[in-house]
């Protein structure tokens, strides 16, 4: 299949025959079922992980094969269109997974665990994973090709963002046992390794430093690498002051997120009532 979107991708719009378009229906039921995805576990890449560049590549020619579509319940009372190759993902009581009603939506070619909570209203776009058992709840985004992974909580307002281009940078990671608490951001191809804990409001992101007040230790991004939170990292919003010209004169500090403390009993006890609402 690579090989074929590849190809495909390569295409002129105004040039899909009907076997390019069986082609995108096959690449998209393997989003769907998980055989095929954007980003996957590699020990041997910066951060344990490698972006699957066709895969992505197979995505957007879905957008340019596609024509816009009437997609409304009601077209004169709530009118939507958008392509006709990514219409609302097709869910049944089978699927396992929970939709509370409310206005969320889901966009087809993303996989979906088996026992994942969808909270109202929420957004999951293609080429996402969200893996088993996972809770997104009011106002979360998770963004194109972003990774999530089994048992986290994205919780109200915050926004996993999603890179699907260029073809070669990595998606936002979100590994197991994830924490994400209300109103955070996590952008451009961040990792956040499994256990780790998002305070409320943190921003995470290639351009500002995290600074680990447990270990010493200073994590950016680099060339190379993306930003990665450690394993069971307790990271809360905090402030550096600026230390020379104006903004010292002025008092003023900038924003960066801190690691506080390592997760322990205290930590789980405190995110214990996650497991009731699943």
């Amino acid at each position: 299949m690579q090989a074929a979107i590849e190809e495909l991708f390569e295409k002129q719009p105004g040039n899909y025959s009907p076997a390019d378009r069986e082609l995108f229906d096959q690449f998209k039921a393997a989003l769907n079922a998980g055989t095929v995805r954007a980003a996957e576990p590699d020990a041997a890449a910066p951060g344990g992980w490698r972006v699957n560049g066709w895969v992505k590549k197979g995505i957007l020619a879905g957008f340019r094969i596609g024509g816009i579509a009437d997609m409304s319940i009601d077209t004169a009372r709530q009118p939507f269109f958008d392509k006709s190759t990514y219409p609302v993902r097709a869910l049944n009581a089978q699927s396992g997974v929970r939709v509370v009603p409310g206005g969320s939506s889901i966009r087809d070619g993303c996989y979906l665990g088996t026992g994942l909570t969808c909270m109202p209203p929420m957004y999951i776009n293609v080429g996402a994973w969200v893996d088993d058992g996972t809770m997104v709840d009011s106002h979360a985004l998770i963004g194109s090709c972003a990774q999530v992974g089994k048992r986290c909580h994205v919780s109200a307002a915050s926004q996993i963002g999603g890179v699907l281009e260029p073809v070669g940078a990595l998606p936002v990671i979100i590994e197991d046992d994830v924490l994400i608490g209300g109103n955070c951001g996590v952008y451009e191809g961040t990792i956040v390794k499994r256990r780790a804990v998002l305070g409320t409001g943190t921003i995470l992101n290639r351009s500002t430093p995290v600074y680990d007040l447990v270990r010493h230790a200073v994590y950016r991004a680099t060339d190379d690498a993306p930003l990665i939170i450690p394993e069971e990292a307790v990271v809360v919003a905090g402030s550096r002051a600026v230390a020379s010209g104006a903004g010292k004169d002025w008092g003023i500090s900038l924003y960066t997120p801190v690691i506080v403390k390592y997760r322990d009993q205290k930590t789980d006890t405190k995110i214990q009532l996650e497991d009731f609402l699943r």
